[in-house]
Formats: structure tokens, sequence, C-alpha cells
């Protein structure tokens, strides 16, 4: 199994924009220095955890697509970061359009029928 996925990878397409997007994570990550973890994405194993909001409002993606796209996922200093971005040439254009087609629906779901955000929880 590890000699095929070594395969495939050293067969697939290659690009420098995966290694221009780590890059401008590690600078982020340099800049701002150790930022909280959103709440929503904690473990709360302790009651205390529980009611400091640890947890609270997280939707398991296996469960919840398109209640999972809503979340956040980095700090939020660093909420509407974009570190990939794929150029409109070879594999790379399915990718750009993949991704855009995510974006998009998660600008669709950014706020319930209920004008709360997802991380607000229930």
């Amino acid at each position: 199994m590890l000699a095929q996925a070594t395969t495939y990878l050293a067969a697939s397409p290659k690009s420098n924009r995966s290694y221009l997007a780590i890059n401008r994570a590690l600078e982020d990550a340099r800049r701002t220095g150790s930022l909280d973890v959103p709440l929503h994405l904690r473990n709360a194993p302790t009651r205390l955890m529980q009611e400091l909001g640890y947890g609270k409002g997280y939707v398991y993606a296996h469960d919840d697509m398109v209640g999972a796209q809503r979340l956040g996922y980095l700090p939020q200093e660093l909420a509407n970061r974009r570190y990939y971005e794929p150029l409109d040439v070879g594999a790379e254009a399915q990718l750009k359009k993949n991704l855009a087609a995510l974006a998009e629906a998660a600008r669709r779901r950014t706020t319930s029928s209920d004008g709360k955000s997802p991380a607000d929880g229930p």
C-alpha cells in the first residue's frame, strides 16, 4: 500500500503552489504566534470545559457535511486567510473549480435561517 501511494505521488502533476501556501502559513504562524483554537473545536472532557463553551456548536462532518462546512476552523485573527491558490492550468484548474464551489457553498451557509453563526451553537 505504501509503495502504491509513493508511486502515485511520484507520478502526479507537481506545482509549487502548495510550497508557497505552506510558506504563507508558516509566516502567519511566526507573525501571530500561538493563537487560540476556536472554542467549538476544543475538546471538552470536563464539566468546567463544557461550561466554558468548549466544543459547543461543533458539527461532525460525517454526520452533517453541510453543517461542518459552515464552521470556522482557523483562529479568528486568520479567519479569512487563504493559503493555497491554485492556477488555472493543468490539474490545478480542476482543484480551483472544486475549491471555488466549496467556498460558494460555505458562503451560502454562513448564516442559518435564525441569523446565528454556526459556531454560536444551538
